[in-house]
Parts: C-alpha cells; sequence; structure tokens
C-alpha cells in the first residue's frame, strides 16, 4: 500500500518502499514530456525494488477548465501533505492575479531555495568551445527581490502617495511617470539561502562558493546580502569554510567562500567556468545566471531545477522552460528537463541508485546519438527521435 513520506526525529525523509507523490503534468507540451519522463523514472524504480504512486494534481490551463482557478487551493495543500512532488511547465495568465504560477508556489510554500545544477552532457551540442568546463550548482534566492511583487503602477493614486511620501520623507526625486517598485532583501532570507549552499558545497565536497551581487551600486539590498554572507561563514561555519580574504588565497582544506559582482560573473562564468562551482545569489541574479549557464550546456531544453525548503523538508521540482505550445501533442519536444529534475528528485530523497541509473543512461543515449529535433539539428549523424522515442530509449538502457 502506497504511503507518504514522513520526517524522522532528526528532521531526515523516510521514504517508504511504495511512496505517494504529486505531480502536475504542466501545460503545452507537458502532454508529451510527462508521460515520457514517468517512463523513464518507473524503469529506474522498478529496477531499484522502489515504487512511485503518482498522483496528479491540477494547475495552470488544466486546472482552469477544470476548475475555474489557475492554481487550487487543493493543489498545494497536497504538495504540503505529501512533502515532495514534482511538476512540468506551467502558463502564466494573462492579465489574471497570479503573476507567475510558479512564483506563486514557491511563494505560498516558501520554497526559498530554487536549486538549479548546471553541467554539460558528453555528445550535447554546446555554442561555447569547453562546455566540460560547466558544472556549477546554483542556489537561487526564491522568496524575496523584484519576485516578490511590491509594485505600483505609473499614473495612479497609489504611485503619486508613495511618490509623495518618498520625497516628503527621504528628499527622493522620482519622475511624476514613473511605475515604482520596492526590492525587499533581508537578513533571515538571505542567510537561510546562504545557509543552504553552504551546507551543500560541505555535504558534497565542493571547493567553493561564491556569492553573487550588485552590492556596488545597491548597498544596502545586494550588499548586504554579501556582508550577510560573510558574517555567516565566521559565525557558523568558520571551522569548515573561509572567506577568500581571511585566507589570503589559500584555505587549506577549508571550503573557500568568495563574492563577484553580477555582471563580472555573468562575463566570467562563459570565459573561466572552471573557477566556479556552487554559486549563492538573489532571486533575478540567479534567473539571469542559470539560463546563461543552461545555455552553454544545450540550453534550458534539458535544464532541471527543484524549489525546496530544507526545514520543513518540502521539494517541489520543475522542468525550467517553457509551455511551448505551438509544439503541444505533437510528441517532439525535449523531455530532458523534466527528467533531469526527476534525477534532482530522487537525489533528494535518498534514491541515489535510482538518480545514478537515470543519468546513465540519459547520457548513453545522448552518446549514442539517438536524440530529439533540438540536439538532432546541430549534431552530425544523429538519429531524430520523438519524445516518446527518446524517453523509451533511455528505459531500455537502465
Amino acid at each position: 500500500m502506497a504511503e507518504k513520506l514522513t520526517l524522522d526525529p532528526q528532521g531526515k525523509l523516510v521514504v517508504p518502499k511504495d511512496v505517494v507523490l504529486p505531480y502536475i503534468e504542466g501545460d503545452g507540451t507537458g502532454v508529451d514530456i510527462w508521460p515520457a519522463a514517468q517512463h523513464v523514472f518507473d524503469a529506474a524504480l522498478k529496477k531499484h525494488g522502489q515504487r512511485v504512486s503518482w498522483k496528479e494534481v491540477l494547475a495552470g490551463e488544466k486546472a482552469y477548465r477544470e476548475t475555474g482557478e489557475w492554481l487550487p487551493e487543493a493543489t498545494i495543500e497536497a504538495f504540503r501533505e505529501y512533502r515532495v512532488g514534482i511538476k512540468g511547465p506551467l502558463t502564466t495568465p494573462v492579465g489574471g492575479g497570479i503573476r507567475s504560477l510558479n512564483v506563486a508556489i514557491r511563494q505560498i510554500m516558501d520554497l526559498y531555495v530554487c536549486l538549479r545544477p548546471v553541467r554539460w552532457f558528453q555528445g550535447v551540442p554546446s555554442p561555447v568551445r569547453h562546455p566540460e568546463l560547466v558544472d556549477m550548482v546554483i542556489f537561487r534566492e526564491n522568496t524575496e527581490d523584484v519576485y516578490a511583487g511590491l509594485e505600483v503602477a505609473e499614473g495612479t493614486p497609489e504611485a503619486a502617495k508613495l511618490r509623495e511620501f518618498l520625497h516628503d520623507n527621504f528628499g527622493w526625486e522620482i519622475r511624476s511617470d514613473s511605475g515604482i517598485g520596492i526590492k525587499p532583501i533581508s537578513k533571515t532570507g538571505s542567510q537561510r539561502l546562504i545557509r543552504a549552499a553552504l551546507e551543500y558545497a560541505l555535504a558534497h565536497h565542493r571547493r567553493s562558493v561564491t556569492l553573487v551581487h550588485k552590492g556596488n551600486i545597491q548597498k544596502f539590498t545586494e550588499g548586504a546580502f554579501r556582508s550577510w554572507g560573510y558574517e555567516l561563514v565566521k559565525e557558523e561555519f568558520s571551522d569548515r569554510a573561509v572567506s577568500w580574504e581571511e585566507c589570503h588565497g589559500d584555505p587549506g582544506d577549508r571550503l573557500l567562500v568568495k563574492d563577484a559582482i553580477a555582471d563580472n560573473a555573468l562575463q566570467q562564468v562563459l570565459t573561466r567556468a572552471d573557477e566556479f562551482d556552487v554559486i549563492a545569489t538573489m532571486n533575478l541574479n540567479g534567473d539571469y545566471l542559470s539560463d546563461a549557464l543552461a545555455a552553454q550546456v544545450g540550453g534550458i531544453g534539458i535544464a532541471p531545477g527543484g524549489n525546496i525548503n530544507y526545514v520543513t523538508g518540502h521539494g517541489v521540482f520543475e522542468a525550467t522552460h517553457g509551455t511551448a505550445p505551438k509544439y503541444a501533442g505533437l510528441d517532439k519536444v525535449n523531455p530532458g528537463s523534466v527528467i533531469l529534475s526527476g534525477v534532482m528528485m530522487f537525489e533528494y530523497l535518498g534514491l541515489q541508485d535510482v538518480a545514478d541509473d537515470i543519468t546513465r543512461a540519459l547520457e548513453e543515449t545522448i552518446a549514442a546519438r539517438i536524440v530529439t529535433y533540438d540536439f538532432a539539428r546541430l549534431m552530425e549523424g544523429a538519429t531524430e527521435v520523438s519524445c516518446s522515442e527518446f524517453g523509451h530509449a533511455i528505459a531500455e538502457r537502465i
């Protein structure tokens, strides 16, 4: 009988042999990529004597058609109850009250870490000369920054009132035809994100953590993120981690913690990729970085992601690309993003053998040049297959 995930007294997830996990199929190409991914997952789980009883929950267009809501409360409650789940891409409603369904899920559930590992798979076409140098893990803060949505529109009474308040109390001059946004960056939000990055880096024997920020300009938000990060290293990790300045360039056997200005970091992850390992940054910077890095290793079509609260144990793993509605139902697109997000999910659940087998089989399939159209058009001698055929080819190698 299928059971729920639980937490042991130490806060570690306990995974039964038959576990219930919720999933959102996804809009657009979700109808193609989810079945292909599930076939791969089930093959790897069966090999290792594990089973997932998949429980479908609704969000996006399918939810709106069936319930009249874009993000039903029942879906949020299911992710809370079952703790860990996975989702395909979702449409953002135009003119609706939700700015982004993906952001809404993250913020409602306080999934404060957006975890995005980026690495190259042998044979994947890349626009850079040495994609094999890219092996980074991005910790992107999920709940603050401009994504918090604190804005007033140009020409509204609210904008006029806020502009007047800022002028009278701070002497700030803002043009009368401006929309105004507030960007909150808190010590609490920053340090719990950076703490997660440091703990991950130590647990996975990574070399360094780089704090990426624009603190040279935004001194009291992004600059504070940097300062709070170094403060955390001194207060909680001084026996295991050290800043670049304190170690004078030689961290010894401790984790090296350094920082980089965001615009410079975006250049250096391209020109000096091997100098970056784990990256901790704020919401907007993390969005830019993760997509830019994905482009170096084959595109966001195979970029995985996970949204995690390490305190409560909750996690929602997701395809990071869009819905691509013009390809929906054509059995054409690459399911790699959902498959690799599943790999992340199984790693998070402690099912490392399952995750490793999926990764190995995916690598072997690509190395054999059996790929979907997006890779086939860029590879010589490739065998182009459909979305479902690609999933079956991976499952056969498991």
